[in-house]
């Protein structure tokens, strides 16, 4: 990237809590440019969902440890995927430990105010990732996450037919309210409200019960395969998105794409002709203004697991045990061979 002037820094207010912004012109998304691209752009956007339009943004983050991914310089610079928060920050900048896999721990972002949010994307955030729990109770989630990933052959188009036709009848019939979000990619998000009763293991296999009833519904269209080689051209049901150190871009995020898209909660029956790059840095908060935040209501009732783990325990019946773990997860009791299909020489014996 050509060296540019530096643009003097800022001192903003945030909700009475000073915040610096520094070389606020510096551009991010370099097809937006300066008109639309800068790290102002992207600083107020952030100002903007978490201080006015109702702060959904800070209601999808609040008192949750999060990992922040940035891009200094830009989203055409090197990424940085920070998970632990610098030991040099503002006082109103809070920590919350969290657990890793490897049972190391953690001292992370938690959110609690727009201060905190405006600070880190002044560090060149552009994604905050939530984990699903809150910080009082870091082994227990209070969210279930469903993951619709588009597989080469497949398109947005492609998961907004399986959320609409199959995953949402299903989430009525078990009497479970599902909320919607586009990736800001491809892909498609739906969380669910849960009672916090349950750790991360509970959660998957919770998890991975409705994903496969999806996949048995879903007349070949989506596919819980673990392997790439083994998806062909469906959709991806991702159910390791409720692994224990496994986050989501959150609701009202910035993606790293050419055009600042977010990822936007929509309604269901926005859902029906919504595209996700219609839904942008520069677009959300006139769509925010319009009508209030579709996921205003998630927390109002929290649901209980209960039928998805019976689901879970007919499925063990039916020989169905669990599925393959990401590769920084110690081996689980129960899983399966981490062994890529075609290089399995047991099964190809």
């Amino acid at each position: 990237m050509a060296n540019v002037k530096r643009s003097p820094a800022e001192e903003l207010d945030i909700d009475g809590i000073p915040v610096r912004l520094s070389n606020p012109d510096k551009v991010y998304f370099p097809r937006l440019g300066a008109d639309g691209g800068t790290k102002r752009h992207l600083v107020e956007y952030y100002r903007a969902v978490t201080t006015a339009l109702g702060a959904p943004l800070l209601d999808a983050l609040r008192d949750r440890p999060t990992h922040l991914q940035r891009f200094p310089d830009g989203v055409e610079g090197d990424e940085i995927y920070q998970k632990r928060v610098p030991a040099r920050h503002p006082d109103h900048v809070a920590t919350c430990a969290v657990t890793f896999p490897s049972g190391r721990t953690a001292d992370v972002l938690r959110v609690r105010s727009a201060a905190d949010v405006v600070w880190a994307a002044n560090l060149g955030t552009v994604t905050f990732h939530p984990w699903a729990v809150r910080c009082g109770d870091t082994d227990r989630p209070d969210e279930l996450r469903i993951d619709l990933d588009p597989q080469p052959g497949t398109d947005f188009s492609d998961a907004r037919a399986l959320a609409l036709e199959v995953m949402r009848p299903l989430l009525d019939e078990l009497g479970l309210t599902g909320f919607p979000k586009t990736s800001g990619g491809r892909g498609i998000h739906i969380y669910l409200r849960i009672v916090p009763e349950w750790d991360f293991v509970g959660v998957r296999r919770a998890g991975i019960a409705l994903m496969r009833e999806v996949e048995r519904r879903s007349g070949g269209r989506a596919t819980t395969a673990w392997w790439k080689e083994e998806r062909g051209e469906r959709i991806f049901l991702d159910f390791n998105q409720n692994a224990r150190d496994k986050t989501i871009a959150s609701a009202y995020s910035v993606r790293r794409t050419p055009i600042a898209t977010v990822s936007t909660p929509l309604t269901w029956e926005e859902l029906v002709d919504a595209e996700p790059d219609d839904f942008t840095v520069a677009t959300v908060p006139a769509l925010l203004a319009r009508r209030s935040d579709p996921m205003a209501s998630l927390d109002s009732t929290a649901f209980s697991l209960d039928p998805l783990l019976e689901m879970a325990d007919r499925d063990a019946a039916a020989g169905l045990g669990d599925l393959p773990y990401p590769p920084n997860h110690p081996k689980m009791p129960g899983e399966p061979k981490r062994v890529q299909p075609s290089r399995d020489t047991d099964r190809r014996a």
